[in-house]
């Protein structure tokens, strides 16, 4: 007998889509409309409200890609319409396209006193109304025309993401501005089914469950007259009812649903649409909550609490009333849900100081957890940093989307690089952007790893990257698998409240030690080098400007500028959100990045500069002040002086030799030999008197690959690109353009394509390093520029920097799950070595490396590390890395990796050129090299107390004598926000201050009582 499943089932998608779906409305109509198109960005609503609006018919087109047209809509409730069981509602399509919310056209809706009631969003058209017939509706709507810039693809360039070449047509028509009664009892029914018929099909054909759905179903459509579904949706409802009382059962995955809204901060929109974007999110949320007691929602970023409190300040108090009833949850604890893998150790640290400090200021809360869905996988240095901000949880999704290796967790805890751990929760549901449909719920309780130990996950749920959040049909899926037979149950909850039951369902939590690598998205890396750089540059400026202006306040009581670095440092926060530093923004979004930076760079030259000034006084001696934590040329660490200062006797000069066509540069510590190619072909440490460039290889060498992934292009590099490479041979000069004692260049010019790249390789006195500067004028397409350097080094793993350390990754591909690992990150230096010998390479700007090692013919290893240096995808921005990039090289012989991290911070954070009549001595001294001060700053509470951030560099422990160059009364030891904690590090403070510290341990120093020393 055939099986009569399928015929069931066709029977209920055509009653639900025909006859059920069309009756939630008993009656329709359409509103009177005026419309005011905003001439250029976004207007408040109390300038729009004043402009000459004109009529405007439904079905008219309106606004240009990313333009905003004002809605005046108008109109009076039938008196005839029958309100039993009954609402009224506004209606709205914009012209919605098919696709996901948030991509595409939006709307706020206002009242005409200025009070947001709600969105406007293509899964969320209707705008509840508690008026009757005869009742007047007077609204605007706030209509944003933003272009679905993704459309049907994720690969084809667009000219919608830059608003200078999206056009002026317009690009949405619009199809319903309505008033409608809705028919309570036959939307309740709606969701009734869509939830039994999402579950029957998630049950095994044996289960008796499964066929008593259908059953149920089938005689559900039988009760219904189909010329009366409101008048019969009551009994319908009865027919269910007892299909949806069944109890769960006992031993069902529990899952905790978290209201929630990963509203990228900017993404294929710029930041200016993202904030509109949270006032339409948070209005559709506050809504939510009006209607269900028991509906709560969790939003990650301070800045966007931030931005309501300034741009939408009547909305802002609103959240923070749902906030103090526990309802509105601030989580995360960070300014933005920023990467991992690029900001520095103190921007990472900054995230938190930034994030919990206005957290705690506005609403008396502090989040325990650390919430990362998005983010582009997450660096081994992140459960210290957690720790240190005061926190215990942490949150991600990502790693579903491993290309090759499953991660065999799902709840663990999360061990960093110096031993830290963290309760950690990946959701095995696999998507932060839940509709808690069965399918969903399923997947959950199906793929949840820790079976037999544990028995509850957190689902996300909302309409997010765009925004939206969640729905009153999401709320009331939670509401009928609360404890529902066949079904997960599920409980509307915090964050919190999930991982303090998780914590105590799971005694003993597996261990996940070092990163968390995506196996994916590795473009990210390297896409928007000028994103990239102005992140770079700007970190380690305000690093400077905290420094001296620390100084200049407690030895000349200069004023320490708060107010200005904290504005900085919110851009710079901002700007480290896992879609702008990455790179994979529209163009729009990169370009204010870029202007950002600049900004921000002039502002912190400026209180740089000032500070500087009241150090050294007035004068015409000529001097470097080295804000690094290492001396550079004789000056010291953290102070100032004339080079050379500081060194006992003279370096011995470089020399240039010519051999044949060859250039040999020497300075007695290595000898570097360029040929007429202009590539390194022997890089020769004296002092170890070996030979680094193996033979038959050179060194220095540009390379291009091929770059088309097989998805996303600005975020994937994929493993095919190895494939199709070549190196940059071609030669249009070879000449040395200066030549000292102190110092030889040799400037190399080459084209390729339509691109053209000079390099100089200069050689510097009493330094045993190879320096590259590589200017690029880039007009390549897909493409991607890499620079090598083969080294004699039989390396079984390579060191890369990473927050307050480095971590360790093999060479080798013995597992899949090095194999997957072909791109890596790494921010100021990559180390290479064997036993008792290695090199550095470091960089100035660059964070994409790949390091693999090979066998020669005859015996030996080549360690081949290569920069990944320029990409050149075509979406989002068709014209990514387009133009000139200027990208600083270097190539230590002989280091360690305490070497490697003086050569980065040489590189990045230099000394500065002053004038002025005296030296400035530093701050404070450390006497290990391996005890690193990252920051000095003063108090964020204003007290003037200063404090000093360090961290252990080499990975292992270290005991170092700190000096002050300050008076203090008293020095404790704190988290991240300066508070207090159990003193670990320092084991004398009556004497010298003395710290012990383990492997990679940060720590946190905070002087009370500090004046100048006398």
């Amino acid at each position: 007998m055939p099986d009569p499943t399928q015929f069931v089932d066709l029977r209920i998608r055509r009653f639900v889509s025909e006859r059920l779906t069309p009756a939630i409305y008993r009656e329709r109509q359409q509103l009177t409309v005026t419309s005011w198109d905003v001439p250029g960005e976004p207007v408040p609503f109390a300038e729009a409200v004043t402009q000459q609006f004109a009529p405007f018919r439904v079905g008219d087109e309106w606004s240009r890609p990313w333009g905003t047209t004002w809605f005046h809509i108008t109109g009076t409730v039938p008196a005839d319409w029958e309100m039993t069981d009954a609402r009224v509602e506004v209606l709205v399509d914009l012209g919605f396209v098919s696709g996901h919310p948030g991509f595409q056209a939006e709307g706020l809706v206002w009242t005409p006193e200025g009070h947001i009631l709600k969105a406007i969003e293509p899964r969320n058209t209707a705008v509840p109304l508690e008026i009757g017939p005869g009742d007047s509706i007077d609204l605007y709507i706030e209509a944003a025309s933003n272009p679905d810039v993704q459309g049907e693809s994720v690969y084809a360039p667009t000219p919608m993401g830059d608003l200078a070449t999206s056009g002026d047509a317009p690009i949405y028509r619009t199809r319903v501005l309505d008033i409608g009664l809705r028919d309570v009892p036959v939307w309740e029914l709606a969701q009734d089914v869509w939830t039994l018929d999402g579950l029957w099909r998630e049950l095994g054909e044996e289960q008796p469950r499964r066929a008593e759905i259908l059953r149920g179903l089938e005689r559900l459509i039988d009760t219904l007259d189909p010329d009366d579904i409101s008048g019969t949706a009551e009994a319908g409802r009865e027919v269910l009812a007892p299909l949806l009382a069944s109890p769960a059962y006992a031993s069902a995955h529990h899952l905790v649903a978290v209201g929630h809204a990963h509203i990228d901060s900017a993404w294929l929109w710029p930041v200016r649409e993202t904030i509109r974007k949270c006032a339409r999110t948070f209005s559709n949320v506050l809504s939510l909550m009006d209607e269900n007691d028991d509906f709560l929602f969790a939003c990650s970023s301070a800045q966007q609490f931030a931005w309501m409190k300034e741009h939408y300040p009547d909305l802002f108090e609103r959240i923070k009333v749902r906030v103090l009833e526990g309802r509105f949850v601030p989580v995360g604890g960070m300014w933005v849900e920023s990467d991992t893998n690029l900001p520095g150790g103190e921007a990472m640290a900054r995230q938190f100081v930034a994030g919990k400090g206005f957290f705690i200021r506005e609403f008396g809360i502090e989040p325990p957890e650390v919430w990362l869905p998005d983010s582009f996988g997450y660096s081994a240095a992140l459960p210290q940093i957690v720790k240190a901000a005061g926190s215990k949880y942490f949150l991600t999704q990502k790693p579903s989307w491993n290309e090759t290796n499953v991660m065999p967790h799902h709840t663990f805890n999360w061990e960093g690089i110096d031993g830290s751990q963290v309760f950690t929760h990946f959701p095995p549901v696999a998507t932060y952007n839940s509709v808690l449909s069965q399918e969903e719920l399923h997947k959950a309780q199906r793929d949840y790893k820790e079976k037999g130990e544990a028995n509850s996950s957190l689902v996300p749920f909302g309409y997010g990257n765009g925004g939206g959040g969640p729905t009153r049909e999401m709320v009331a899926a939670a509401e009928r698998t609360r404890d529902l037979e066949g079904s997960p149950t599920v409980e509307m909850t915090s964050p919190q409240a999930f991982f303090e039951q998780a914590e105590a369902e799971l005694a003993q939590p597996p261990v996940w030690s070092g990163e968390i690598y995506l196996e994916f998205h590795r473009g990210t890396y390297t896409s928007q080098a000028r994103t990239k750089r102005g992140n770079r540059r700007s970190e380690h400026l305000l690093r400077e400007a905290e420094l001296w202006a620390s100084a200049a306040a407690i030895r000349t009581g200069a004023e320490y500028p708060y107010a200005e670095l904290d504005s900085a440092w919110q851009t710079v926060l901002l700007q480290q959100f896992h879609d702008i530093l990455p790179g994979s923004s529209i163009a729009w979004v990169h370009q204010v990045a870029e202007e950002h930076y600049e900004r921000v760079a002039g502002e912190l030259e400026t209180l740089i500069a000032s500070a500087l000034g009241s150090l050294t006084g007035e004068g015409e001696t000529a001097l470097l002040a080295n804000a690094g934590p290492y001396a550079v040329d004789g000056v010291p660490a953290l102070g100032g002086g004339a080079s050379g200062a500081g060194s006992t006797a003279a370096p011995a000069p470089v020399t240039l030799t010519r051999s044949g066509d060859d250039l040999v540069l020497d300075n007695s510590l290595v000898r570097v030999t360029i040929d007429a190619d202009g590539l390194v072909s022997s890089l020769f440490d004296v002092a170890a008197d070996r030979e680094l460039v193996p033979a038959a290889e050179r060194a220095a060498e540009l390379w291009v690959y091929r770059d088309t992934p097989a998805q996303w292009d600005a975020w994937d590099i994929d493993v095919h690109y190895q494939r199709h490479g070549r190196p940059i041979r071609s030669v249009e000069s070879v000449e040395v353009v200066s030549e000292s004692a102190d110092r030889v260049v040799v400037k190399v010019s080459r084209s390729d394509g339509a691109s053209t790249f000079v390099q100089e390789l200069s050689l510097s006195a009493g330094r045993p390093t190879l320096d590259l500067t590589t200017d690029v004028d880039w007009h390549e397409r897909q493409k991607l520029l890499k620079l090598a350097f083969p080294l004699d080094v039989h390396a079984e793993r390579s060191s890369s920097e990473i927050q307050f350390g480095h971590v360790n990754r093999p060479i080798h591909r013995n597992t899949s799950w090095d194999v997957a690992r072909f791109e890596t990150s790494a921010h100021r230096w990559v180390h290479v070595g064997e036993t008792g010998y290695g090199v550095a390479v470091a960089n100035d700007s660059t964070y994409g490396h790949d390091v693999t090692r090979t066998t020669r013919d005859g015996g030996g290893t080549t360690t081949l590390v290569r920069e990944s240096l320029l990409r050149a995808p075509t979406f989002p921005d068709p014209h990514a890395d387009q133009g000139r990039h200027v990208l600083r090289t270097s190539v230590r012989v002989g280091a360690d990796v305490l070497d490697a991290a003086a050569e980065g911070y040489r590189l990045n954070v230099g000394p500065r050129p002053v004038t002025g009549s005296a030296p400035i001595e530093p701050l404070l001294t450390v006497d290990d090299p391996a005890v690193v001060v990252e920051a000095v700053k003063l108090a964020e509470d204003r007290s003037g107390d200063v404090v000093v951030r360090f961290y252990e560099a080499r990975g292992a422990k270290a005991r170092a004598t700190v000096t002050p160059g300050f008076a203090f009364e008293s020095v404790a030891e704190t988290d991240l926000l300066e508070r207090d904690v159990d003193q670990t590090a320092i084991v004398d403070a009556e004497g010298a201050l003395a710290l012990s510290v383990r492997p990679f341990q940060l720590v946190t120093l905070r002087f009370r009582g500090v004046s100048a020393l006398r």
